[in-house]
């Protein structure tokens, strides 16, 4: 019996190193210049799994990371990574498809195909874009995420012979329904409908609030702090009409214009110590009165 049990073993080590089975490596997976095996260790680093699982394994907090880059993307993904306390609104996402990696790595360079091709992401907008999450914000660098969304693209090309298996929770308007106890009602009501879609946002006469509520959606604080602090870009803490020194070792004074250009074209003046082609450039994405706006809240946030 020992013997048929060790040889039962042997064929089935065997068996699972076999070409035939379609598995994927992650030293064959790359998102641009990042590698897999990189974002597995950067997977590892922040210990995801204490609250996400993968393939099936790991903690139940979060939701399974398994096929997350098939469902949202990489732009989805990119929006959300860095600044993971709010879900990415749709002009946060249209952001980042003007990263040359993103558009080579899904085929799409408009938010309307990308859209198309990642419903999950599509979802994810309509029913929580601009709302708060329960994750917290990491400090991840701009490799970091890059990594990580090589990875993930990497597990969502696994084969995972079908685990875990998929729940069956009968769509959205089933689960509101058995949240508040009316299961057997089969059509949503008015109410419920109210509750999944979000109320759209007013418009508000103070510029500087709806500056503030402009950086919020279109993902600026994943790479801006409020404060001095340093993110992938410059804090804005006390910015307004401060000396800032350049890459070419020149200075220039923050003021309106100053702001307005590096908002609409931000590689036209590089910050020392700041690479350069981070930032995508909003000059196409926000109206003059959205950048108007957006430098009024820059007013506000005076020196800690």
């Amino acid at each position: 019996m020992l013997a048929i049990l060790a040889l039962i073993f042997v064929v089935l080590s065997i068996f699972s190193f076999l070409k035939s089975r379609n598995q994927v490596t992650p030293d064959t997976v790359s998102f641009g210049a990042y590698q897999a095996t990189d974002g597995k260790r950067v997977f590892q680093a922040y210990n995801c799994m204490g609250c996400h699982t993968m393939v099936g394994n790991g903690a139940y907090l979060g939701p399974d990371l398994t096929e997350e880059y098939k469902h949202a993307g990489p732009a989805w993904l990119a929006a959300f990574l860095p600044s993971a306390g709010g879900w990415p609104t749709t002009a946060a996402v249209r952001a980042q498809l003007l990263d040359p990696n993103q558009s080579a790595d899904t085929g799409t360079d408009s938010i309307e195909a990308y859209l198309k091709k990642f419903p999950g992401a599509a979802q994810r907008i309509e029913r929580r874009g601009g709302g708060a999450t329960m994750m917290p914000n990491l400090p991840l660098s701009k490799d970091e995420i890059g990594q990580l969304i090589a990875y993930l693209k990497y597990t969502s090309a696994m084969n995972t012979e079908g685990w875990p298996p998929k729940v069956e929770v009968e769509g959205l308007d089933h689960r509101l329904l058995l949240a508040h106890g009316t299961a057997a009602v089969t059509q949503t009501t008015p109410a419920m409908a109210a509750m999944a879609a979000p109320a759209p946002a007013g418009p508000t006469a103070d510029p500087a609030v709806h500056g503030a509520q402009l950086v919020k959606d279109t993902g600026c604080v994943a790479c801006h702090a409020a404060d001095e602090k340093r993110l992938v870009g410059p804090g804005w803490g006390g910015l307004y009409n401060a000396k800032v020194s350049l890459a070419d070792s020149s200075t220039v004074i923050a003021d309106d214009a100053y702001l307005r250009e590096s908002i609409r074209q931000p590689n036209a003046k590089i910050v020392a110590g700041y690479p350069a082609g981070v930032m995508p450039a909003y000059a196409t994405l926000l109206k003059d009165d959205e950048v108007n706006a957006i430098v009024a809240y820059l007013h506000t946030l005076e020196k800690q």
